[in-house]
């Protein structure tokens, strides 16, 4: 009796057994059980190359920024950096490197005290997209971010230092660049100013 009534559940514990792999295994939709991307912190590239030249000191003149296209974090359209309209101050930093963590608020703060006077633009390089959406997200930094993960931007300008901001005048020309390390609020109004005619508050 016990043998005939295990041969007759035999099949039912057969098929119960398959049926619970096959829905384990079995692959999810598009689009189910994943998590979406995170949207980015930093603003499009769009308005980096539209609109007039702002104001600045245009009596001095430089070496244009490299013939170089670097793409845009947000997926905006890829941005060629001669086409960004100056005055612009661009920030080169990667997150693994400590003085360019420490110096990324005071170049936030600085894109939102210009005011229209002046583009600040991020180039992240030599990083992951996630290590730097991560900064952006636990350090508030908005303003425009290029993405340039071989460096290079910092090949053809021939300067490998980290943190390096470059001050590009109204006519896109390359002003000055500076590599001494962090700069603060008041180190980066002066230098503005400076190199580019602009008084912005520190």
């Amino acid at each position: 009796m016990n043998r005939r009534l295990a041969l007759l559940t035999l099949p039912l514990l057969l098929v119960l057994a398959t049926a619970c792999t096959t829905d384990r295994e079995a692959p999810r939709p598009a689009g189910q059980g994943t998590v979406a991307a995170r949207p980015s912190p930093f603003e499009g590239c769009a308005d980096l190359t539209e609109g007039p030249a702002g104001p600045g000191d245009d009596e001095a003149t430089g070496d244009p920024l490299p013939e170089l296209t670097l793409t845009c974090f947000t997926g905006d359209t890829p941005v060629a950096l001669r086409d960004i309209r100056g005055p612009a101050v661009v920030n080169i930093w990667a997150s693994w490197c400590p003085p360019c963590r420490k110096e990324l608020p005071a170049f936030q703060r600085l894109h939102e005290r210009a005011d229209g006077q002046l583009r600040v633009v991020g180039v992240n390089t030599q990083d992951s997209r996630s290590a730097a959406q991560s900064i952006g997200e636990d350090f508030g930094v908005r303003f425009p971010m290029l993405f340039d993960q071989g460096k290079a931007f910092q090949r053809a300008l021939e300067r490998s230092a980290f943190p390096m901001t470059v001050f590009v005048g109204a006519d896109g020309g390359v002003r000055y660049i500076d590599t001494s390390g962090a700069l603060d609020d008041a180190q980066l109004a002066e230098l503005v100013k400076q190199h580019l005619g602009i008084a912005v508050p520190a």
